[in-house]
């Protein structure tokens, strides 16, 4: 049970997110035998967006994850095709912002890779990706998306570094090796993707320009406990974070101009995980292996962090994902939607405010970050910075068809001599003036059954060559 002194001072506080509460689908509407992947580390195991949900699955002789339509609920037959190209467990995976068919994934085998899956969603199983980036000499646990800016992705791992990459490219632009001592715990971008903030074994919550290489601001033990804990970036700029106390009490804190403001939740010693809602101020907290699912607002008035609700069931939670605003039913005032994972399914839990009204909530549904990105990835890199470009909710978001990844590796396919089918496509493009639309969807289609096998040839050439290392190092 929770406990929060200064809830009991005031009776009532006016809060139009007073009467949420949460409530769990029907059982047909959940997405059922689903093997959860049992690695040990702490990772929503699920990503969503307003067209699919992924989640990080058991497979045997390497890393596999399901993408299944949103629509596609019920029993999942376990030969249903996978995101598989991973040569060990995948760690954590993200939909890419601007583009619902992207996602990334991290995984043990140190790799990043970014794969586009269909409009329609998988028939076969995927195990080529669009592109893979090596950069990382230990495993990799957190990948991310900026948030304003198109084709720029982070990636944290093991080996204690965080790498920016152009993935129109595929090429490491930024690396920062020497800021952090030990295991990043977590990383956020700020808003508009100009600062990330850190969390880390050594207890402190850093502040960075990544452009810059620069600690802008450092902040040591935020929570003096030895488990792990979390930092996001809310929107005006300041840090919450979650952690545990040198008696092992969950808190949480606020950091508001260098004066943190805590609650201590003394129940179980499970990893706090943490999802902000940008538009509406308000923090969902999700302890991993715990049943319960808790909300805070937050204000401009004391005690700043302000508990609201918690939602409950039986089963404790795997990971979580959750819902893009863009993704929620406005008509039903939902302001958010979880995808809670057990162990061998995934349960959609809806938030909802009550209205009377069957009005347009313009309180609950304020213009929200939307897929079209404010910067091209040379603009960021260049010093550029762009907020999110808002949309608004109000007649309902309607997908829009999102374009192809188109990656011009200069770093690998320059130095290979052009084969001749790469000739013939060259050819193909500028002989036909202007074909039919039939034509043009067959050549893409052939362009990309080409692309997809010159990409297999490259990453089997780089298996070859690691193999051939590990050959010559045995026989001396």
């Amino acid at each position: 049970m929770l406990y929060f002194p200064d809830m009991l001072r005031r009776v009532v506080r006016q809060s139009k997110f007073r009467h949420v509460f949460g409530q769990a689908v029907r059982n047909d509407q959940c997405y059922d035998d689903i093997r959860v992947s049992r690695v040990t580390w702490d990772s929503s195991f699920c990503a969503v967006n307003p067209k699919f949900v992924a989640i990080i699955i058991e497979a045997s002789g390497g890393g596999a994850f399901f993408v299944l339509p949103l629509q596609k609920t019920g029993r999942i037959d376990k030969a249903y095709p996978t995101v598989c190209g991973h040569t060990a467990p995948v760690l954590d995976i993200d939909w890419c912002p601007h583009n619902d068919l992207i996602i990334a994934s991290g995984s043990e085998d140190c790799t990043v890779m970014v794969w586009q899956i269909p409009e329609n969603g998988l028939e076969t199983s995927l195990s080529e990706p669009v592109v893979v980036l090596e950069g990382h000499s230990k495993r990799v646990g957190i990948v991310s998306w900026h948030p304003t800016a198109r084709n720029v992705l982070l990636s944290a791992g093991c080996d204690n570094q965080i790498i920016i990459w152009n993935v129109g490219t595929g090429e490491a632009m930024i690396n920062l090796e020497d800021m952090h001592p030990d295991v990043i715990f977590s990383v956020s971008w700020s808003r508009n993707g100009s600062l990330l903030c850190t969390a880390c074994k050594d207890k402190k919550v850093r502040v960075i320009d990544p452009r810059k290489k620069k600690i802008v601001a450092e902040k040591d033990k935020a929570h003096e406990g030895a488990r792990p804990m979390r930092a996001i970036f809310l929107a005006d700029g300041n840090i919450f974070t979650t952690g545990f106390s040198r008696m092992s009490e969950r808190q949480l804190a606020l950091w508001k101009s260098e004066k943190p403001r805590s609650k201590h939740i003394p129940v179980f010693s499970s990893v706090l995980m943490i999802r902000f809602t940008n538009s509406l101020l308000a923090v969902t907290v999700f302890p991993q292996g715990d049943s319960s699912i808790r909300y805070f607002e937050i204000t401009d008035e004391a005690p700043f962090v302000h508990y609201l609700n918690t939602f409950s069931t039986k089963e404790p939670q795997r990971g979580m994902g959750y819902m893009p605003k863009r993704g929620l039913d406005v008509n039903k005032c939902e302001i958010a939607r979880f995808y809670k994972l057990h162990e061998r399914k995934c349960e959609p839990i809806i938030m909802t405010v009550p209205r009377k009204s069957d009005l347009f909530q313009d309180d609950l549904y304020p213009d929200t970050a939307g897929p079209d990105p404010a910067l091209e990835a040379d603009e960021w890199f260049n010093g550029k910075n762009g907020g999110p470009i808002l949309i608004s909710l109000k007649d309902g978001y309607v997908s829009t068809k999102n374009r192809d990844l188109k990656v011009v590796k200069t770093n690998v396919l320059e130095t290979k001599p052009a084969t001749k089918a790469e000739n013939i496509s060259t050819v193909q493009k500028h002989v036909s003036p202007q074909p039919s639309v039939k034509m043009e969807d067959k050549l893409e289609e052939v362009l990309r059954e080409f692309k997809s096998l010159r990409d297999r040839v490259i990453l089997q050439d780089r298996r070859i060559a690691r193999l051939e290392e590990q050959v010559a190092k045995v026989a001396m």
